[in-house]
């Protein structure tokens, strides 16, 4: 613990977001550069508690006492290697994870947390800066003694496992129906949350490493799963909850209607091709620019295409949310160490648009051509476990662009897994054992596909765990390191 005093001297202090009027006219990370001197000030908030419960709340197990120590001594380096022996990508986790160590961190208690996410980031991006992620290769031993295997999905679980077992010395071939790999990570997640240059430098690093990508694949059809048993020893199912959830509504078949995985990744293809180009985002298929968009979902997600409306100039925006408005502070029934469930402003939000909160959606209203020009609102109240409509509540709202962003409801039920023959569970998810193995031997599921619909530390920490199973599977033992169980869940 190098400043015993550094809770009681220094504030929480996070880095400014760009102003608003400036940040939407580009796709650029919204945050400011963070001092280095105010950021190791900040590390040194960090109590070193006896028993750090911050380790709890990340699924990764990150040592986080030991780097914010080391962050506040100055030993960056030193840092860096501690943050990278939990967790492959911690530039992705810091930029995207909702930080459940931070509310499990002892000194929120009674005061404000440390900056956990803030210190994770700038620890990364100055260990790329000054050199020091370099490729990790597998010994010759390694791999005369590692096997093929192939990873299914390029997500944050696939890219952990794939990454982890080229260097144990196994041959990994990562298998992305897309153009290029990163899942969610490219296709998702806005520029403005994660510019990709991000992904793209840790590519490199795999690439560099051994791991081999092949993208445009559509697994279970471009190469059928029985050229994956054939040709590897193994495989890993990292596929994602990919069923997205469906508002059964009338009219729900109108024109203009949209999954929010339809508008988004088509956005940030456009954003993608203008930024290799040096030129203005072409539009995509689906656009807000001009229209009364609607997003029906108030969870991350729905804020991503916010901030995506926002910058393709929406007429106006409206985020629907069927629960009510959270509290400011966390609430009596989710004490610490639990990840609350509060009111959050994220960056989209400042920008614009509007939240409706405790509200359902009745309807659908087309025009004479077929296109959505309303949807027919009604408040709600939680009654006897379910949502009931208040008499006399129900309005219509102006809408052109509906963008749905409730979630995901499993993984997809496609050529791939009924050819390999594994089991589903209750829940729509690949059912698997305690060493994520499926119920076909030599076949592992990671990440959303075997959990359902998560966080992107959670995937991570899959990965790495399915990839220990994998490993054993092969060899007999392992060394590699076993994060989470498949039943761990997060603190609540």
């Amino acid at each position: 613990m190098a400043d015993p005093k550094g809770f009681l001297a220094a504030p929480r202090q996070t880095p400014s977001r760009r102003p608003v009027d400036v940040r939407i006219m580009d796709w650029k990370e919204v945050y400011s550069e963070f001092s280095p001197v105010e950021l190791e000030r900040q590390a040194g908030r960090c109590m070193d508690c006896g028993i750090p419960f911050c380790h709890s709340g990340c699924p990764l197990g990150n040592l986080i006492p030991e780097w914010n120590d080391l962050v506040h001594s100055g030993d960056w380096r030193a840092a860096a290697e501690r943050l990278h022996a939990t967790n492959n990508f911690p530039e992705f986790t810091g930029r995207l994870c909702p930080a459940p160590c931070e509310s499990a961190c002892v000194l929120g208690i009674s005061a404000e947390p440390v900056t956990i996410k803030q210190v994770e980031v700038e620890i990364v991006d100055r260990a790329w800066a000054e050199g020091w992620v370099p490729p990790r290769r597998p010994s010759p031993e390694a791999v005369s003694a590692g096997r093929p295997v192939a990873v299914i999905g390029s997500g944050p679980a696939g890219l952990a496992a794939a990454q982890q077992l080229t260097r144990a010395g196994h041959a990994v071939t990562v298998f992305e129906r897309a153009d290029a790999p990163g899942g969610l990570l490219r296709y998702g997640i806005p520029e403005f949350k994660m510019e990709k240059r991000h992904l793209d430098r840790r590519l490199v690093q795999m690439l560099a490493e051994g791991t081999e990508f092949r993208c445009g694949v559509t697994a279970g059809t471009d190469v059928t799963a029985a050229q994956l048993r054939a040709e590897y020893a193994a495989v890993v199912l990292a596929c994602g909850a990919t069923v997205p959830r469906q508002l059964d509504v009338p009219g729900a078949e109108l024109d203009g209607i949209h999954q929010a995985m339809e508008y988004l990744p088509m956005s940030n293809r456009a954003v993608a091709a203008g930024l290799r180009a040096q030129e203005q985002a072409a539009e995509p298929a689906i656009t807000a620019r001009g229209r009364n968009v609607v997003i029906i979902g108030g969870g991350d997600t729905g804020a991503d295409c916010l901030g995506t409306a926002i910058r393709q100039e929406a007429a106006s925006i409206t985020q629907l949310e069927i629960l009510p408005r959270p509290p400011e502070h966390r609430p009596a029934g989710q004490p610490w160490p639990t990840h609350p469930a509060i009111f959050r402003v994220s960056s989209a939000h400042e920008e614009g648009g509007e939240r409706v909160y405790a509200v359902s959606t009745q309807r659908f209203l087309g025009d004479d051509a077929g296109r959505v020009r309303a949807l027919e609102l009604v408040e709600v109240e939680l009654t006897g476990g379910a949502f009931q409509p208040r008499p006399g509540t129900q309005r219509e709202l102006r809408s052109d662009l509906v963008l749905l962003a409730m979630g995901f409801s499993g993984a997809e039920p496609g050529p791939l897994a009924r050819d390999l023959g594994v089991d589903f569970d209750g829940r729509g998810n690949v059912a698997r054992d305690a060493s994520f193995a499926s119920s076909v031997p030599g076949v592992f599921v990671a990440g959303d596909m075997g959990r359902g619909q998560s966080l992107i530390v959670w995937a991570i920490a899959e990965g790495r765990s399915a990839a220990a199973g994998v490993d054993a599977y092969l060899r007999g033992e392992t060394s590699l390191p076993t994060a989470i169980a498949p039943t761990a869940a997060p603190l609540r």
